[in-house]
C-alpha cells in the first residue's frame, strides 16, 4: 500500500527551497570555493609559508586579540544597555534606542575618521591623555575602541529581545527571597539571556575580526604593532599577489569558523540543558 504524502500548509517549499540553495551557493559558497581554489594553486607550502610570515602571525594574532577584548567589553555593557532600554522609562529613550543602530547605518570610513579625529593627540579627547603620556590613536587601544564602536549593536539587539520576554517577576521574586542582586543577576538572568548572548557574541566577533574601514583610519598601520590583517590582504592584492591574499584571507576564515562552531556548540548545548530543565 502506497503511503500518501500529506501536503504542506504553507505551499511553494520545493520552489523556496531551491531558491535558497541557489542563492546562498552564489554569494557564499563560490566565492568561498574560488578562494579556496586560488590557495590551492599555490600548493601546500607556500601556502605555510604565506600565513607563518611574521608580519601575518603578528596582524592575525592582533585581529583575534581585540576582537576578542571588544567582544569581553560589549558582553558587559552591551547587556547593560538593553537593560536600560526595557527595564526603565525615561526621557529619550526613543532616542537612545535609535542610536544604538548607529554603527550600522553609518559608513564605515566615517567612523575610523571620526574616532581617529576624536583620539589623535590634538584631538578633542586625546589631548586629554597626552600630557599622561597615554596614546590611543594609531594604536592597539584605537583598534579596540572602533571594534567596540562597530560591534556594540549585535549584543544590545540580541539580548534585548528576550529581556522584553522575561517577566520582571522573577526578579522580584528573587528579591523578596533574599537574594542580592549579583545573585539575581547569576541565577536568574544570565542563565536565560545566555543562548541570546552568545549568538551576538558570535555575529559582533564576525564582524570585528574582518572590520577594515573603522579601524584602518585609527590603527595606524605599524608593521608588527598596530597592522590588522584585512591591511595584510589589501596589501597583497595591490602588489598583485592574489594567491598570498586568498591564503591569508583563507587562513583567517578558518580560525573564525572554528570560533564560531565553538560558539554556537555552546549555544546549543544551553539551549538542549534549558530544554531538558523545562
Amino acid at each position: 500500500m502506497r503511503l500518501l504524502k500529506t501536503p504542506s500548509v504553507l505551499p511553494g517549499f520545493n520552489l523556496s527551497l531551491g531558491l535558497t540553495v541557489l542563492c546562498l551557493s552564489l554569494l557564499v559558497l563560490l566565492p568561498f570555493a574560488m578562494m579556496a581554489a586560488q590557495t590551492a594553486a599555490i600548493g601546500w607550502t607556500a601556502f605555510w609559508q604565506t600565513i607563518t610570515e611574521p608580519n601575518v602571525l603578528a596582524a592575525v594574532w592582533l585581529s583575534l586579540r581585540m576582537s576578542f577584548y571588544a567582544m569581553l567589553t560589549n558582553i558587559v555593557f552591551g547587556t547593560l544597555v538593553a537593560w536600560v532600554l526595557v527595564r526603565y522609562e525615561f526621557p529619550g529613550k526613543n532616542l537612545v534606542n535609535a542610536l544604538v543602530d548607529l554603527p550600522f547605518a553609518l559608513p564605515t570610513a566615517v567612523t575610523g575618521i571620526a574616532l581617529a579625529t576624536l583620539y589623535a593627540p590634538n584631538g578633542w579627547l586625546g589631548r586629554w591623555f597626552a600630557p599622561l603620556d597615554i596614546k590611543i590613536a594609531f594604536t592597539p587601544i584605537g583598534i579596540w575602541i572602533a571594534l567596540v564602536f562597530v560591534s556594540l549593536p549585535f549584543i544590545v539587539r540580541a539580548v534585548q529581545p528576550v529581556l522584553e520576554e522575561l517577566p520582571v517577576e522573577y526578579e522580584e521574586a528573587a528579591a523578596t527571597l533574599g537574594a542580592a542582586r549579583f545573585t539575581a543577576l547569576r541565577r536568574v538572568l544570565l542563565p536565560e539571556i545566555m543562548p541570546a548572548l552568545l549568538t551576538g557574541s558570535g555575529m559582533m566577533f564576525a564582524r570585528a575580526t574582518g572590520e577594515y574601514g573603522s579601524v584602518i583610519f585609527i590603527a595606524g598601520n605599524i608593521p608588527m604593532v598596530s597592522e590588522i590583517l584585512p591591511l595584510i590582504i589589501t596589501g597583497k592584492l595591490e602588489q598583485f599577489d592574489v594567491q598570498g591574499a586568498s591564503a591569508v584571507a583563507l587562513f583567517m576564515l578558518m580560525i573564525s569558523f572554528v570560533i564560531l562552531f565553538l560558539l554556537n556548540l555552546s549555544q546549543w548545548a544551553l539551549s538542549k540543558r534549558a530544554g531538558a530543565k523545562a
